[in-house]
């Protein structure tokens, strides 16, 4: 079992977001809003232990949060650790951007 660390890394992140379950579970509370854990399962043909599985591994890096209300668990979509995979990303367009503007500059030159 993987134990929790204060935060998740980018690696982590983007483990839990790679099952097409997970990801699906997560589009869906994000279109709706906290959920039961049963209201969940009702929407895939998989088991209620295997939907609280993955919802479990969402729970570990941060992408989703349960709210108790007595007996009543809510899961939240959580956007917060997202933003890992967005820096990413921001960091390889900048590196393609400069890229780019190079291969640009040497045609005009090339042209001239």
């Amino acid at each position: 079992m993987v134990e929790r660390k204060d935060s998740p890394d980018l690696s982590d992140v983007l483990k839990a977001a790679s099952d097409p379950t997970r990801r699906a579970i997560l589009t869906l509370l994000a279109q709706e809003g906290p959920l039961r854990v049963t209201e969940i399962a009702r929407r895939y043909d998989i088991s209620l232990n295997a939907v609280s599985k993955h919802i479990k591994v969402l729970e570990r890096v941060g992408l989703v949060a349960r709210r108790t209300i007595w007996r009543e668990h809510l899961i939240e979509v959580r956007m917060e650790p997202l933003s890992l995979v967005d820096q990413w990303f921001a960091d390889l367009r900048s590196i393609w951007a400069l890229r780019l503007s190079a291969l640009d500059a040497a045609l005009k030159e090339d042209k001239g």
